[in-house]
């Protein structure tokens, strides 16, 4: 450790804290789940519902995309309404007028001022009030509810399948005709659905807030922000502004400038011969740029089915690509791209750690990996349709189909192989990165980039932590080990090392200024980041620990954020160190997106999802996909396409970057982001916001509001942003494209400017 020792103390501490932290709250989710009744009956002894009808529902949900076709507890798309805030305000509408009918007569509306207060009242000590006997496990409903529940059901069944009545409302929602074609899985699928809104309007035991932490608002039944919401909320803006402050006094006082090395004469990643694994890395990078090309279509596509549900400009298509299989593949593509970016940049700086040389039989290995990916890819896809269409057989969709789960669509035995090849890739790494630490000199910066490359290699296991019939506050729990975790927080360290790596290796920063600054770096990113993943889980059937860990601790993933501006410049700067550097100009702008994405994108308009009090009322609105976007792309998608930029320049002797293709591309993807967000998802879910505070959260997503013409026309407007943004993508891929496959003589006729000679 040597002069690092205190940094990589602190940093050791961190993670033993932080994953103490993270296990603790597990073993509270685990204890403290919603539970599932063994039965539901009703007052006269009427079975209404089994556990095992309950769960059989959840499967039901999974097969038909799940979290693709509207939300639960608020973790889904954005078309179709949320299923659980929905389903409890359409039971309360019809248990109210059931009530209505019983007493007078008469329907709801028709009621005077107190004898519908009256009726509101009994309405919400019969919702809130927990009947679950805690020795049988029974839940039992009044007569009227099991009314009610049976109204709502009906509507449910009639929307899944292929009712016309309901055919204009599965349109609004981008559902498909027959969107769970078997009738008896759809009687399991509502019987999930009252579940979830049972458990969403339900008090805990010796509480006064359901398990869900009174989520969704929903003023008939009182679901309001409770006091921990708001008193936690508070909590997370007090350490948001403490952890800026030390930050900023930290800088101020701690921070030194390190000497910056006088710069080669020449770029030394080009002073060794490419590796046999090196050249091999040319179809990924087209592998990259393809998937992004398939993902930034699909993403078109699925847009325009939020303004036409079932058709695409009047063409009826849903029915072999539905929104949710579109949706599906588009997230699916996204992970899948950007995993293959980091992938190959991890390949091509194992050799160059190794000291220029391949370990035996690395290129076969980069080869089998190449096409392992390709296999998976195919493998999901076809997967993800099949299930979609129910040509599986039930007992396969979990294993080979859709598991329901956002950003974990792919079956499990895809999930598996994927997981084998991020092992194997892992094997790859180590099997060119070890032997390094037999030579001499400082190797604490490459230490890290060892550590955070087994994170990458190992972490996404967790995700095979849950089953299909795992309770679904568990299964969130690991979902958002994968999807925060993983993703943004060991792909960040990653990412972070091996840029330090390579500005080191190239001579343009110190070794110790770049070893300091990572090591600091991945102390602040898992400080907020390890327990910051629970910020995700406030009303996903968790208690007031959790979210008062997820609060504070997520507030303080913003803290290192603001300091990206900063890192901005430097990496710009890095430009004119060294006249070679021009060559890498287009990658280093990539580099310079990814802070301040990272900036606006994770820190503020993450930082405006965070707090209790907000997601209370955003979540699962368009505030949403405002931060995902910004963040996934803006943030790993950039990383992912800088580092395929920067492999391709030195993977393909002589090559120049086309000036104008990278200016149109850089900023095609960037301005279209903007007007991606600016234009269309922000201002939806601002309107959206205040439908959700004012009216309750079922209104929100509603039918009736999201058809409003001003939305329509938000909707429609999305579409300059998203041609802009397309533009932007075949100018990417076009210019990976030509880099891959272009004849030699474009090199020899100087038509990509320096030879491999001049270099």
């Amino acid at each position: 450790m040597g002069e690092y020792k205190k940094l990589w103390w602190l940093l050791l501490a961190v993670l033993a804290v932080t994953f103490g932290i993270l296990g603790w709250s597990g073993v509270e989710i685990y204890r403290q789940v919603p539970p599932i009744p063994a039965q539901v009956v009703t007052t006269s002894g009427q079975e209404l519902m089994t556990k095992e009808q309950i769960l059989d529902g959840q499967t039901a949900w999974q097969s038909t995309g799940g979290m693709q076709v509207g939300s639960i507890w608020g973790h889904g798309a954005y078309q179709a309404p949320d299923w659980s805030a929905d389903w409890l305000h359409r039971e309360l509408l019809a248990w109210l007028e059931v009530a209505a009918q019983e007493t007078a007569g008469v329907p709801f509306a028709q009621l005077n001022e107190d004898q519908q207060a009256t009726l509101k009242n009994q309405l919400k000590n019969e919702y809130r009030r927990n009947t679950l006997n805690p020795d049988t496990g029974v839940v039992t409903v009044s007569e009227r509810r099991a009314k009610a529940m049976a109204t709502t059901g009906d509507y449910y069944i009639r929307l899944y399948g292929n009712d016309p009545e309901l055919q204009s409302t599965r349109s609004n929602f981008a559902m498909k005709e027959d969107t769970l074609p078997d009738a008896a899985r759809r009687a399991d699928l509502v019987k999930f659905y009252f579940w979830l809104s049972w458990a969403a309007s339900t008090e805990r035991p010796n509480t006064d807030v359901t398990y869900t932490n009174n989520w969704p608002h929903e003023p008939l039944v009182d679901n309001h922000p409770s006091g921990a919401n708001i008193m936690w909320s508070v909590a997370s803006v007090v350490i948001l502004l403490a952890g800026i402050a030390f930050l900023v006094w930290g800088w101020a006082f701690l921070h030194r400038d390190h000497p910056e090395p006088e710069s080669p004469k020449a770029d030394p990643l080009t002073l060794s011969a490419l590796t046999p694994s090196q050249r091999a890395l040319g179809k990924y990078l087209f592998l990259v740029v393809a998937l992004f090309i398939a993902q930034v279509l699909l993403g078109g596509l699925t847009a325009h089915y939020t303004v036409e549900g079932q058709t695409f400009y009047g063409i009826n298509i849903s029915e072999w690509l539905p929104y949710s299989l579109t949706r599906t593949w588009h997230l699916q593509t996204a992970l899948f791209w950007i995993a293959s970016g980091f992938l190959a940049a991890g390949l091509f700086l194992a050799p160059v750690v190794n000291g220029g040389k391949d370990p035996k039989y690395q290129k076969l290995g980069v080869d089998i990996l190449f096409w392992a990916l390709v296999v998976l890819v195919i493998g999901a896809y076809v997967g993800n349709f099949l299930a979609i269409k129910h040509i599986l057989p039930t007992e396969f969709n979990f294993w080979l189909g859709h598991q329901g789960y956002e950003y974990l669509e792919l079956g499990r035995l895809w999930q598996i192989v994927k997981f084998l090849g991020l092992a194997f890739w892992l094997l790859l790494m180590l099997r060119g990165m070890l032997p390094a630490f037999k030579k001499g000199g400082d190797k604490n910066l490459l230490a890290l980039l060892v550590a955070s490359t087994i994170a990458i290699g190992l972490f996404y296991g967790t995700g095979l932590f849950y089953g299909e019939r795992t309770h679904i506050t568990i299964m969130e729990y690991w979902r958002w080990w994968v999807v925060h975790l993983w993703v943004e927080g060991f792909f960040e360290v990653f990412a972070t090392t091996a840029l330090a790596f390579i500005f080191a290796t190239m001579g343009l920063v110190s070794k110790r200024g770049a070893t300091v600054a990572s090591l600091a770096s991945a102390s602040l990113f898992m400080l907020g980041g390890v327990p910051g993943t629970l910020h995700h889980m406030y009303f996903s059937g968790t208690t007031t620990p959790v979210m008062a860990i997820g609060a504070s601790f997520s507030a303080l993933e913003v803290v290192p954020l603001i300091i990206l501006g900063y890192e901005a410049w430097e990496n710009w700067r890095l430009k004119e160190r060294a006249p070679w550097m021009e060559a890498v100009r287009w990658p280093l702008m990539c580099f310079v997106a990814v802070a301040f994405w990272n900036m606006l994108g994770a820190g503020v308009f993450g930082f405006m999802v965070n707090p209790p009090i907000s997601l209370y009322y955003i979540q699962g609105l368009n505030t949403t996909p405002v931060h995902a976007h910004a963040a996934l792309f803006g943030v790993y998608g950039f990383l992912a396409i800088g580092f395929t930029l920067l492999v391709l320049r030195y993977i393909v002797p002589g090559f120049k970057f086309n000036d104008s293709l990278m200016r149109t591309g850089f900023w095609g993807l960037n301005i279209g982001l903007v007007l991606m967000i600016g234009t269309s998802l922000l201002p939806i879910g601002i309107i959206q916001a205040y439908a959700s505070i004012t009216e309750g959260m079922w209104y929100a997503r509603s039918e009736e509001f999201m058809q409003q013409p001003i939305l329509q026309t938000l909707r429609w407007v999305r579409t300059f942003g998203d041609v802009v943004f397309i533009v932007g993508a075949f100018a990417i891929f076009w210019q990976v494209v030509i880099g891959v496959f272009r004849p030699k003589s474009y090199i020899r006729h100087g038509v990509y400017g320096a030879t491999a000679a001049a270099e």
